[in-house]
Parts: structure tokens; C-alpha cells; sequence
């Protein structure tokens, strides 16, 4: 089974290549994040072979996953916080997705918050963001249903993951609090499937600012990330992200992230 996650930074403009990069890639889920916009192309996508489930909002955020089997919706909001609006999270389940017989597969699409810049409401707002996602794993953990989290999780886990560490030292990702609150999550079971895969490969990210030839320099971070219930750890065979899409004409600033499970 291919999982694939991809911040397309505005799924209008990114449509073009986005259906390109599913005929020639195939697949089996995709989780998309900031889609920017109340419309979602979703009689595209049926057309391409996919169902598909959105949480939008109007010129920011947006999530959405795409799925080649029925999916069923179960929740468009992460608890903890009833004025929340923002649109960053979704969760689905996707019967017998391993398999004939596997059961539910759930998959939750997230966006992080930014938190940029640090010391102001919107680094808080990330934090308690956070620690909200934080207190859900602990819930999905308590359950038998095999989970995959994925998504823009905006945090840079360790120095591995960005080209010059200097450079971030100031910004939210990267931040001592939004570090520690990732290892946490490490540490409740979760597993990092890149990281797992790729132990001590430095140099392989997710996002490149699209100025001063950041990705032709390879200036980038890596913030795209899938954690694993411990119910799937036996099952994960690959992780790789996929350059090809950014390298393209009218880029998202992100690539895909593309995980398998057998």
C-alpha cells in the first residue's frame, strides 16, 4: 500500500501537476495539506479514481485525503478546543486498506500550525496546538486500530533535518519546545517512517523557500512527516520523497513524502 503526503501550498494552482504526479505515481492514499480555498476539486479527482474527504477554509489552511477505496469521515476537528476554526485537521478510516480482511485503517491528514513569529500569540497557538494532537495520540494509542498521522507537521526534529542549522535557529520550527513536543511523540510509540528508514542520511527534505535558489542548492528542511502506530511498524517497507514535483514549472514549495506498507 502506497501513502503519499504533499503540502501543495494551494490545490488551484497546483491541479496540473497534482494530476500528472497521481497517473504517473498511482497512490493508494494521498493526505494534502494548505489547500487554500473553499472549492475542492473533487469530481476531478473521482475522475482520476479516487474518493476524496476536504476540510477547507477560505484562502488558508485546508486539508484533505484521497483515498482509491471508500473512506469514511470521522472527525474535520482536532478536540480540545470549540473555537477552533482553522481547517488542519482531518480523520478517516479505510476499510480492509492492508488488505482483504485487515479491518480499518485510520489515517489522519494534519497541518500544523506555523507559529512563526516566536514570542507572539501564534507561537502559543502552535504550541497548544500541539499539545491538543499530543493528548488525541494518547487516545489512538489506547485503541487496536492501526494508525498512519501524516502531513506538514511544521516542526525540524533534530539538526539532521535542515541544511544549516543556524539559519533556523530563530524560527518556530525549530524551537526547543516544538522539538521536545515531536520526541514526545516518538516516545508515546510513534514511529518517524523516514527517519527509521534513513537513520543517518542528512540532506533530504521536504520544503525549500522559493527564493534565492533554495532547492537548487538543496537550502532546505524536512517538516513532511508520517508517524506510525506501533501496530504498523512491522509493515513498513519504504519511505522516499519524491523531488520530481518541484522541480517542475509553478512548484508547490513542498514534495511529496511517499511511504509504503506491505
Amino acid at each position: 500500500m502506497k501513502i503519499a503526503s504533499w503540502n501543495v501550498n494551494s490545490i488551484k494552482a497546483r491541479m496540473p501537476i497534482l494530476r500528472g504526479w497521481l497517473e504517473t505515481v498511482q497512490p493508494d492514499v494521498v493526505l494534502l495539506q494548505e489547500l487554500k480555498g473553499l472549492e475542492f476539486p473533487a469530481e476531478e479527482l473521482r475522475a482520476l479514481g479516487y474518493h476524496s474527504a476536504a476540510v477547507t477554509q477560505k484562502s488558508y489552511n485546508g486539508v484533505a485525503v484521497l483515498s482509491k477505496q471508500p473512506l469514511e469521515v470521522v472527525s474535520t476537528t482536532l478536540a480540545g478546543d470549540d473555537e477552533d476554526s482553522h481547517a488542519r485537521f482531518l480523520e478517516v478510516l479505510i476499510e480492509d486498506a492492508l488488505g482483504a480482511g485487515s479491518g480499518p485503517l485510520r489515517v489522519v491528514c494534519l497541518y500544523v500550525p506555523n507559529g512563526n513569529p516566536v514570542g507572539t500569540e501564534k507561537f502559543e497557538y502552535k504550541l497548544r496546538w500541539t499539545d491538543r494532537l499530543i493528548e488525541q495520540m494518547r487516545l489512538w494509542l489506547a485503541e487496536t486500530t492501526p494508525t498512519v498521522i501524516g502531513g506538514d507537521m511544521n516542526v525540524i526534529p533534530t539538526d539532521m533535518d535542515c541544511h544549516k542549522p543556524a539559519s533556523w535557529a530563530k524560527d518556530a520550527l525549530f524551537q526547543p519546545e516544538v522539538k521536545a513536543r515531536y520526541a514526545q511523540m516518538l516516545g508515546m510509540g510513534w514511529m518517524d517512517a523516514f527517519r527509521t528508514l534513513h537513520p543517518d542520511q542528512g540532506g533530504l527534505f521536504t520544503y525549500w523557500d522559493y527564493f534565492r535558489n533554495a532547492f537548487e542548492t538543496n537550502r532546505g528542511i524536512r517538516i513532511d512527516h508520517f508517524l506510525l502506530s506501533p501496530a504498523l511498524h512491522g509493515r513498513l517497507v519504504g519511505c522516499e520523497i519524491d523531488r520530481a514535483p518541484r522541480m517542475m514549472e509553478k512548484p508547490s514549495d513542498h514534495t511529496p513524502i511517499v511511504m509504503e506498507l506491505g
